[in-house]
């Protein structure tokens, strides 16, 4: 079943989650495109990518949207044509949305080894509270961290964030699924609920904004 998991968190922020395990033919004949996204995903290399981008857009049609009702601002940032909030996330196999009358952000990562190598790139204060003794859960810490500061950025979406300087994830056990993040940019501060729960060897990770922003 395709459709992996849906996550109502709310009366207004549902989640879906897609597995892939269609062919690029299956799900190409099975979505809306517009004219301009059937040019963009003619231009993937990746026949992977492709079926990530033609997922989406499987899950846009379980949630009562089509592509039609989707399109990205300057920056690339996803919108819906409603009053809705939307953000999209795929890794490997899975692929995911969150819609929502909340500003949110979302990521889907693989958890693996290669996190550990590159974790001095996006983690800085979080070293802190990080036990890299404890090598699974030092993992899927790393992993909740880059998910939020990745769907932090997503809401964001402003040029010149860096995952290791401006956006900073409070300290939280994973059992908890929960944690705060606050970015600090231009002078902006920010602070965000961040969510997180784990499947089948991946992170998944969405984030809110708080209503109220500080001029620092």
């Amino acid at each position: 079943m395709p459709l992996y998991k849906i996550i109502q968190h709310n009366a207004n922020t549902q989640i879906l989650i897609w597995e892939i395990t269609e062919s690029y033919d299956q799900l190409f004949s099975e979505v809306v495109l517009n004219m301009k996204n059937r040019i963009r995903l003619s231009g993937m290399k990746s026949e992977m990518h492709q079926r990530g981008f033609l997922s989406v857009r499987k899950l846009l049609q379980e949630a009562g949207f089509n592509d039609l009702d989707l399109y990205y601002d300057e920056n690339g940032k996803p919108h819906l044509k409603d009053e809705n909030h939307i953000s999209i996330t795929h890794s490997h196999n899975f692929s995911a949305i969150i819609i929502s009358n909340e500003t949110v952000g979302i990521d889907i990562e693989l958890q693996r080894e290669k996190i550990i190598r590159i974790a001095d790139k996006f983690v800085d204060k979080e070293f802190k509270y990080l036990n890299k003794k404890e090598s699974k859960s030092y993992i899927k810490k790393l992993t909740v961290i880059w998910g939020a500061k990745e769907a932090i950025f997503k809401i964001r979406n402003e040029k010149g964030i860096s995952f290791k300087d401006n956006i900073i994830v409070k300290p939280f056990d994973l059992e908890n699924q929960e944690t705060i993040a606050d970015l600090h940019f231009e002078g902006l501060s920010q602070k965000y609920i961040v969510k997180y729960e784990e499947f089948a060897g991946f992170s998944l990770v969405y984030a809110f904004e708080e209503k109220s922003e500080l001029r620092e």
